[in-house]
């Protein structure tokens, strides 16, 4: 019986393709928004996850912030430059975690913790030998910096602690910096390059060339020539024209047998100890796990919120599949009267009529889903996010679209099925 409910349903389906197609239509816009807008926010969560997680399971960053307000668990750790708070105010160099704490902190938790990394932003620079040039982002960094930010060293050496102590002019450049430097494949280990910056010109040895890796969803917009990558140097040497030599963030590696959470909560209680009399500032320890947490949290909620607008044209929808069925009623009304005259009880009729509805909800929801992954797939492709489909919102959006079909086209069944058989074969 269910299989001749079903081709009944083709058959008046297609006897009426356009018409069909257009009470399909609200079904296929509502699933294709929902897919797509779903698939989009998986894809851009894959993508923040895998960002996150590149920057080390291990890593805890340890912040100073004012008291009364919570970190947000975003941007990258380590960058010094950031010194200030929601009210506007700036913490004093006392306020600031020193080498000492450092030190301290280093030799309190031992076998708990592999290193400290720590980094400040230097500002933009441009690096030129004639009429060639790199553009560069100065970052002042220590050696357990490279550990930390999985700095994948092609050649060379990273800036280690001699550097750091004896602030050297070392530096360690990306191999995008080396191919506008040295376009013809020298060798640049060892070569010194002239840094242009707003207000001076300064010579670094290069002792490394890294990988450069694309950051953000797309990448820069310049073109490779233009694009600015990190020029990295010895933490010390970049704040060595400063009278503040303390830091704002500081990442802390724990160590691979180290519980992360146990570790992030023995840190902030060693901080909140050592700042306890201190009335403006305090320490936000917080590990890469809470932050990637905090981001699958919120992109998973406002995908949810865009999709759940977007699912409201499947009521659209929905009402137009019970507007056509009602329709559909009134045309074959004599077709209904001839079939109880035969003998067909009002299960059936109803049954015919709601497997009609749920037929259009779901070959629409099929087509619906097609685009919306194809949209999906055009989108994570421009953002240069992996392409993630979950199968529970496929296949929960196909039965959610017959659903629809059963939910509209009841009503219509019903009236259909409620029929006298004499007057249905009396109607003109």
């Amino acid at each position: 019986m269910i299989w001749e409910n079903i081709g009944l349903a083709f058959q008046s389906l297609k006897s009426n393709k356009m018409r069909a197609l257009l009470t399909m239509l609200g079904i296929i816009i509502g699933i294709m928004s929902i897919i797509g807008i779903m698939t989009i926010g998986d894809a851009l969560t894959a993508s923040v996850s895998g960002s996150l997680s590149s920057l080390g399971t291990n890593n805890i960053t340890l912040s100073v912030q004012e008291r009364g307000t919570q970190s947000n668990g975003f941007g990258p750790p380590g960058m010094g430059g950031d010194r200030g708070s929601s009210s506007g105010k700036t913490p004093e160099s006392d306020d600031l975690i020193t080498d000492q704490m450092i030190a301290d902190l280093t030799e309190t938790f031992g076998g708990l913790v592999t290193g400290v990394s720590i980094s400040y932003s230097a500002g933009s620079a441009k690096a030129q030998d004639g009429d060639l040039y790199a553009n560069i982002t100065i970052s002042g960094v220590n050696a357990n910096y490279g550990v930390a930010n999985n700095v994948t060293q092609l050649s060379g050496s990273f800036i280690a602690e001699s550097d750091v102590e004896n602030k050297s002019q070392s530096a360690v450049v990306s191999d995008k910096f080396v191919k506008s430097m040295f376009p013809n494949n020298e060798n640049p280990i060892g070569q010194t390059v002239k840094v242009y910056k707003t207000r001076s010109i300064e010579l670094y040895t290069i002792i490394g060339v890294y990988q450069y890796e694309q950051q953000g969803f797309g990448g820069s917009t310049a073109s490779e020539k233009d694009m600015s990558t990190t020029f990295y140097i010895p933490v010390t040497t970049a704040k060595q024209d400063l009278l503040e030599k303390n830091y704002n963030t500081i990442t802390v590696i724990g160590s691979v047998s180290s519980d992360v959470d146990d570790l992030t909560n023995q840190l902030q209680r060693h901080f909140d100890r050592l700042y306890a009399n201190n009335e403006d500032w305090q320490v936000s320890v917080s590990n890469m796990s809470s932050m990637l947490d905090t981001v699958q949290s919120t992109l998973s909620t406002i995908s949810m919120a865009i999709a759940f607008i977007a699912g409201i044209s499947l009521l659209v929808g929905g009402i137009g599949v019970m507007n056509i069925m009602l329709v559909s009623v009134t045309e074959r009304t004599k077709e209904i009267g001839t079939r109880k005259a035969l003998g067909a009880q009002n299960f059936h009729i109803q049954l015919q009529f709601v497997m009609e509805a749920v037929m259009v909800s779901a070959i629409g929801g099929i087509i619906g889903l097609i685009l919306g992954i194809g949209v999906g797939a055009l989108v994570s492709s421009i953002l240069g996010a992996p392409l993630v489909i979950s199968a529970v919102t496929t296949i929960g959006s196909v039965l959610f679209a017959m659903a629809i079909g059963v939910v509209f086209g009841l009503y219509p069944a019903k009236k259909a099925a409620k029929m006298d058989p004499i007057d249905a074969l009396r109607y003109e």
